[in-house]
């Protein structure tokens, strides 16, 4: 039998599969912590709402997951999202490394950690192939999504 943990982050990927953001909200603590390559800093409210957003916008979307292992405190797991960037239409093929911690039955820390430069080229193509290593560009990237979960938010 699974630990408790893991079954938490199995029920979190299985409701992205269907794009289900509110039950991917509810695995999470209040004040949980979430960072990745673009969404370096996300606290509480935001990390639910980041992922509303982005199951909201979803096109063309599939994602699966594998490795899945927990104990009491941390956890981790594999996914890959396979969708259609909507701002170029270009696929895009994201392979992610997640680590969890938690407390009290639910998520308090969520890492994801994956190749900003990779998804660059494939989400933007030429641009994102000459320039998606450099600094201003990730930053762009990071500013930009900021302004959309703001924008996301502001809406709600």
């Amino acid at each position: 039998m699974s630990h408790a943990n893991a079954e938490l982050i199995s029920r979190f990927y299985t409701a992205f599969q269907h794009l289900d953001a509110e039950t991917m909200a509810r695995c999470y603590a209040e004040d949980v912590q979430f960072s990745d390559p673009v969404f370096t800093d996300l606290r509480g409210a935001q990390a639910g709402d980041m992922w509303r957003m982005l199951c909201a916008k979803a096109q063309n979307f599939s994602l699966s997951f594998d490795g899945v292992t927990a104990d009491e405190h941390s956890g981790r797991a594999r996914w890959v999202a396979t969708y259609t960037f909507s701002q170029t239409g270009n696929t895009v093929v994201n392979p992610i490394e997640a680590s969890f911690r938690f407390r009290d039955g639910m998520i308090s820390e969520h890492r994801d950690h994956f190749d900003l430069w990779k998804w660059t080229r494939q989400a933007l193509g030429a641009k994102g192939l000459l320039l998606g290593w450099a600094p201003f560009v990730q930053n762009a990237i990071r500013q930009q999504a900021g302004k959309g979960l703001a924008a996301f938010q502001k809406n709600r």
